[in-house]
């Protein structure tokens, strides 16, 4: 067993190795992000992905220094996992959400400042697209009104994008 001195200095060593990989890694993939021109709320979601890999790998680092056995880990993480599972399956729709921003982050035309209108004889809906999360994408009326469509929403409705971030000019009858 370690003397509980040591095991401070090596808690204080992972902590600092955490802030500073975070930062060296939230640098360098802003600057490769910048360089693909991908909009700044799409930088954003992949530095939090990075955030939550790093954040994970320094709880496992801090388990083993301060000794925990394997098995109190094992039943720590499936707890965790069994809750999330439980809270995935009853809420369906907020993993479906979540995969779609995903796929929406790396392979459909929306992006941020886009107009945007729903082709659905059931849904009415159009606007200039003003924040993308991995939930919702909001859409800025030409009433100055705010709509939240779920992600999932952009893979089971069709939608007409107008790249050029000015809203589409109405027919003069």
């Amino acid at each position: 067993m370690k003397t509980f001195n040591i095991q401070v200095i090596e808690t204080m060593i992972i902590i600092g190795g955490y802030i500073t990989l975070y930062l060296i890694f939230k640098i360098v993939i802003n600057n490769f992000l910048k360089r693909t021109r991908l909009e700044r709320s799409r930088r954003k979601m992949a530095i939090k992905a990075v955030q939550l890999f790093t954040t994970i790998t320094a709880i496992i680092l801090l388990t083993g220094v301060w000794g925990f056995k394997q098995n109190e880990i094992a039943l720590f993480a499936s707890t965790i996992l069994t809750a999330l599972g439980i809270a995935f399956f009853a809420q369906w729709s907020l993993l479906s959400n979540i995969t779609s921003s995903i796929l929406i982050f790396f392979n459909h035309p929306v992006k941020l400042g886009d107009y945007v209108k729903v082709l659905h004889k059931d849904y009415h809906y159009e606007g200039e697209v003003t924040e993308m999360n991995y939930f919702f994408i909001h859409l800025k009326t030409n009433d100055n009104e705010i709509i939240t469509i779920p992600n999932s929403h952009f893979f089971d409705k069709s939608f007409s994008v107008a790249e050029n971030k000015q809203k589409p000019k109405e027919d003069i009858k």
